[in-house]
């Protein structure tokens, strides 16, 4: 396993991450990742209504030796995704609510101090209200967490861009991967510049890039990823997958050139691919280890970008 820099956190964190699930398997593969090194966990309060944060609590318990990092992400009090400009701060993440879920979240890992906090969704436009800004500055103060970050919405980098200036942002996370590259543009130089620590989430754009996809996809009732490959989504999705397929060098899987592809930005600090299965965990190990890809297959598949704006239904 390598490690790289959480920005300004100075944590030395595994390239690939656990991210949250609630299940016994996930239980399995939580011990499997610290077995190949693996000491950076990513959860969420909504993954499971805190039973996520349990599961990786009972983790961290086992392991009183070992250093392990664990991000989590306080819900917007309406539990409406993603956030809009229309929205209110004060209805989102007023101070009261932002306290009381570092609270439960505290309590759900067994802490008294969480490593990292993200707000899960946000809009620029509360940059430079100073009610969060006290909120965290208070969280802080306190002891209740280390650093705090923002985990931003689908598709739109830039929008945490004008609140990483307020030099509070630790950490952002942000879908990154062959097909979203538009981080690169402006957010990545904003982090470097600020020395804020980067989570890429959505390596795989939510399977497309396996190479499993299908137009015959389907999922089971109620699973958010009916909406989110809608027909013309998944039509374009499929597509765009085989296009890939013909710049993949003959002894590399889809989902390696994927994951290479991400961990060959050293503006990235930490990818969080789906690890819930201990198979998963192997085989993310393996291709991280492996580095980065080559200069000329990069240069292929920066024509793979894609630019996409948010659908209202996207979570």
């Amino acid at each position: 396993m390598h490690y790289r820099t959480l920005g300004k956190t100075g944590w030395k964190v595994s390239e690939l991450s656990w991210t949250g699930s609630d299940d016994k398997e996930s239980l399995h593969a939580l011990h499997r990742s610290v077995e190949r090194g693996v000491n950076f966990f990513d959860t969420a309060w909504v993954y499971g209504n805190g039973r996520s944060e349990k599961l990786l609590g009972k983790l961290l318990q086992k392991y009183p030796n070992k250093r392990l990092y664990a991000a989590t992400k306080i819900p917007p009090k309406s539990f409406r995704y993603p956030m809009k400009p229309e929205y209110k701060l004060t209805e989102e993440y007023p101070r009261d609510h932002l306290i009381e879920y570092v609270k439960k979240s505290l309590k759900n890992l067994g802490l008294e101090k969480l490593d990292l906090v993200l707000l899960h969704g946000w809009d620029d436009v509360w940059a430079d209200d100073d009610a969060w800004q006290k909120a965290v500055q208070e969280l802080k103060r306190k002891g209740l967490i280390q650093a705090f970050g923002i985990s931003i919405d689908r598709w739109e980098p830039e929008n945490a861009i004008k609140a990483i200036r307020t030099g509070l942002i630790d950490v952002v996370e942000v879908i990154y991967n062959v097909f979203d590259q538009a981080p690169e543009d402006k957010l990545f130089p904003v982090c470097r510049e600020l020395n804020v620590g980067v989570i890429a989430r959505v390596p795989f754009d939510e399977g497309t890039l396996t190479g499993n996809l299908t137009l015959d996809s389907h999922w089971p009732e109620g699973d958010w990823r009916n909406i989110y490959f809608g027909p013309e989504n998944l039509k374009a999705s499929v597509a765009r997958a085989e296009a890939l397929k013909k710049v993949l060098p003959k002894d590399m899987t889809l989902p390696e050139m994927a994951l290479r592809f991400i961990l060959t930005n050293p503006d990235v600090s930490t990818v969080i691919p789906g690890m819930r299965k201990m198979k998963n965990v192997d085989l993310n190990v393996i291709t991280g280890e492996k580095g980065s890809l080559p200069p000329a297959l990069m240069k292929q598949l920066r024509s793979h970008r894609w630019d996409r704006k948010p659908a209202p239904s996207a979570g």
